[in-house]
């Protein structure tokens, strides 16, 4: 017995079962509809598949230690920078408010407290670089 054809189009092999829904505002929806037309693409759904698929996402995997060495060195970086902003308002203080003599005297300490502190601070960037050599990148490859 040959099969009955009952009509109506063929079942898809591979048919789109799940759903998602998302709400965009006024100029969301906007930028969709333009980026949407200039696709050429015929339908929406389509689209959104095309810009979720073909396009490359990332993943980033966040490390909470990491995160709080990036935290803490910013923090420190940025008290670096105010160290340099009081550095200079006290040497316009001392030529201000000083003699020569006194001027010379305390730039002279101040210019060895500088010193301690860059050598600090080189320690700190070779300690960060080796911190980055050693963890950081090794973490990308995961």
């Amino acid at each position: 017995m040959a099969a009955v054809h009952k009509g109506g189009r063929n079942p898809k092999i591979n048919k789109a079962v799940h759903r998602y829904v998302f709400r965009l505002t006024d100029v969301e929806n906007a930028k969709f509809l333009t980026l949407f037309e200039q696709s050429g693409l015929d339908t929406k759904a389509k689209f959104i598949v095309s810009i979720l698929f073909e396009r490359q996402i990332r993943t980033i995997k966040v490390d909470k230690g990491t995160m709080d060495f990036n935290i803490q060195l910013s923090q420190f970086f940025a008290q670096f920078r105010a160290i340099g902003v009081n550095y200079n308002q006290v040497v316009k203080i001392l030529h201000t408010h000083f003699g020569d003599k006194k001027t010379v005297f305390y730039l002279g300490k101040l210019e060895k407290e500088t010193i301690q502190l860059a050598v600090l601070c080189k320690e700190i960037l070779v300690l960060s670089k080796k911190f980055e050599s050693e963890f950081l990148i090794k973490n990308d490859n995961l």
